[in-house]
């Protein structure tokens, strides 16, 4: 199967799988095993991400729209909850419960966690455990924002009103993000280490707040749109798929070529990013693309434990390094077996004991149906 078949589509698992994959080796440079350069760059696979979900969900709440109804908002939310906190509740209530897991010593406040706002009061110096949440919480943020913004732009639908809207996130987030780089990062770029460090300042004001990271997640729920509710431009798109690919790989290799972090890549780069990768998703959706039929073993499994594996990676990736150091050292190929090895291994555990059951029941509770959610480690929910 090449296309859509349910809620699947074997190319944008591909996409999925790439961006959990690209995340964890980027992660597992921190213990010391030795990677391709092109892993330095891991972090864009967060923002990958974002554009999937911008796109997924926003689909999800603007295809009702398109059929002259309106979503429900209670539906929605459950859904939402369904499928993020089972997961995500047991791996707090693990880094809580066990500290030997938890890759730094240092944690934030439970209440941060069960409030999806440790991005927004961010003490990286003191507490980096489950610190990687910061995107988990500007996704929840994500779905509580996006119903009422579809909602008033709906009640009176102009394309120019939604052009515009648009065309102020993202301009406004570049102005943001060019006086905190002026005002609150770039001043400390002297200071290269401890609390108040250049880094840790950039990643605190620019890289993890909800207000400064938006543009992928608006750049995907664009692609929605223009699916909703411009069939012709979104029938251009879908000719172009080989020329949308073209130019989304280009776009993400100019963005490899700035400075990061840096003035450029804080301001314009993520808008860069962001649109580079929503139309490599275009061209991923494209019947013209080649990239809509590939299917390589095993990226569907890796799709459907991303969330288990992004959750846990990190956790993983420290009791190894803990626990078997010594004897991995100076072996590339059996570290990188072991450490991948066993987060597979527990992201499956999480997946199939929590994440999946969890899944289970929102079928049955919230659709009606007992049918099974995968028959296998396959598909792409959301």
């Amino acid at each position: 199967m090449s296309g859509p078949r349910g809620s699947r589509h074997s190319g944008l698992d591909l996409l999925r799988a790439i961006a959990i994959v690209w995340v964890m080796l980027y992660h597992l440079q921190s213990y010391g095993v030795a990677l391709p350069s092109v892993v330095g760059f891991g972090w864009m696979g967060v923002d990958l991400f974002f554009v999937l979900s911008g796109y997924l969900i926003g689909w999800q709440l603007l295809k009702p729209y398109t059929h002259g109804a309106q979503p429900s908002w209670g539906q929605f939310f459950a859904r939402r909850a369904f499928r993020v906190l089972p997961a995500y509740l047991a791996v707090v209530a693990i880094y809580f419960a066990v500290p030997a897991v938890r890759e730094s010593e240092g944690i934030a406040p439970l209440w941060q966690f069960l409030t999806f706002t440790q991005n927004l009061f961010p003490d990286y110096f003191r507490n980096r455990a489950l610190s990687h949440i910061w995107s988990l919480c500007i996704e929840e943020h994500f779905y509580l924002l996006l119903p009422p913004v579809v909602w008033m732009l709906a009640r009176r639908p102009r394309a120019g009103r939604v052009a515009a809207v648009a065309i102020a996130i993202f301009a406004g987030g570049m102005l943001l993000r060019a006086w905190l780089w002026q005002h609150q990062v770039a001043p400390f770029a002297q200071i290269r280490s401890g609390e108040g460090s250049f880094i840790l300042r950039f990643v605190e004001k620019i890289y993890n707040p909800t207000w400064t990271r938006l543009d992928g997640l608006l750049a995907g729920v664009m692609l929605a749109t223009a699916k909703g509710f411009r069939p012709r431009w979104w029938s251009h798109l879908m000719a172009r798929g080989p020329w949308l690919l073209a130019a989304g790989l280009a776009g993400v290799m100019a963005c490899t070529r700035m400075e990061t972090p840096g003035l450029a890549s804080s301001v314009v780069g993520y808008p860069l990013l962001s649109a580079s990768l929503a139309a490599i998703v275009a061209a991923v959706l494209s019947p013209t693309s080649w990239t809509g039929r590939l299917r390589l073993p095993g990226a569907g499994p890796v799709a459907a434990m991303a969330f288990s594996l992004y959750l846990t990676n990190k956790s993983v990736f420290h009791v190894i390094h803990e626990q078997l150091d010594d004897q991995l050292d100076g072996s590339r190929p059996l570290a990188l077996a072991v450490y991948l090895g066993a987060a597979l291994a527990v992201g499956a555990i999480l997946y199939l004991g929590v994440e999946r059951p969890g899944m289970r029941l929102r079928a049955r509770l919230l659709d009606g149906t007992r049918k099974p959610v995968a028959s296998a480690l396959v598909g792409y929910r959301v």
